[in-house]
């Protein structure tokens, strides 16, 4: 039977129809669509290797990294969830250099439709990746911005009025219901609209940009069967995973014994037999 061995990485995906998915393990890309009603099993040895400095640790953090790679790395802090929390401009950031390659870029702040319709930002060059990796049926960009930290205040705005999570669990099970993104995004301009005009007046007129002619991109899944019953496997307490490939949405497999979040055991040194 055809075995790999090496690090789980996030899953490279490809923008098709549908989807084309990999999995990583260290330099290698595993095509993961054509498997498809094949049985995988997932042996996890037990080591950990900081997907950053490469030492070996006990515990991941933050889907990859040692301890103290955690406490010193910009990509780390709690600023990358709550954008609207950057300090760069007090000049505490942990990585300056790293904060002005991804932070201080163009933005995004877009609609998404994964588990119903929520608000969610990411970098130019990570559309459509994001959307995927989020498991959405449907996406819209509706803002460009010049920084992470504006984006944040953007989205801060939003979701007083719409959601900003996805529940994986509901995502998992199967298509949410089609949205109307443009008319949510309609809509949440303008019940925002004083807001958005404040973060206008104190960053400039071309630093948020409204997206009113973007059109929605809708996302396909490799997906044979949705689970009646998500269960999640978890390699801490079971190191051995193994199941027939249903499908694959978001950064999961979904097997018939159960789904395992790829993303969530990155550097983690695995067997994948086929």
């Amino acid at each position: 039977m055809p075995t790999y061995r090496g690090h789980l990485d996030k899953m490279p995906t490809e923008l098709a129809a549908p989807v084309n998915y990999w999995l990583a393990l260290d330099d290698s890309r595993v095509p993961l669509n054509a498997l498809l009603g094949e049985t995988l099993r997932i042996r996890h040895g037990g080591m950990i290797h900081c997907s950053h400095c490469g030492r070996v640790t006990s515990k991941s953090f933050s889907q990859g990294y040692c301890y103290p790679c955690f406490r010193k790395l910009a990509q780390c802090d709690l600023c990358i969830l709550s954008p609207e929390r950057c300090h760069f401009d007090a000049g505490t950031c942990r990585e300056p250099d790293w904060a002005q390659r991804f932070c201080m870029t163009e933005h995004f702040v877009y609609l998404a439709n994964s588990s119903g319709v929520k608000v969610g930002i990411t970098r130019a060059s990570q559309m459509p990746t994001r959307w995927i990796d989020q498991g959405a049926s449907q996406a819209l960009p509706i803002a460009r911005v010049q920084t992470r930290q504006q984006a944040g205040f953007v989205e801060a705005a939003l979701r007083r009025h719409v959601r900003d999570t996805t529940d994986w669990r509901a995502m998992l099970k199967g298509d949410p219901e089609p949205a109307d993104l443009a008319a949510a995004r309609n809509r949440l301009f303008e019940l925002c609209a004083d807001e958005l005009g404040e973060l206008t007046t104190r960053f400039g007129i071309q630093a948020i940009q409204p997206l009113a002619s973007a059109e929605p991109v809708a996302i396909d899944y490799p997906v044979r069967e949705y689970p009646a019953k998500v269960s999640a496997w978890n390699l801490d307490k079971t190191p051995e995973v193994s199941g027939r490939l249903l499908g694959i949405k978001g950064q999961y497999l979904i097997l018939d014994s159960g789904v395992f979040n790829v993303r969530k055991f990155s550097a983690y040194e695995i067997v994948l037999e086929i």
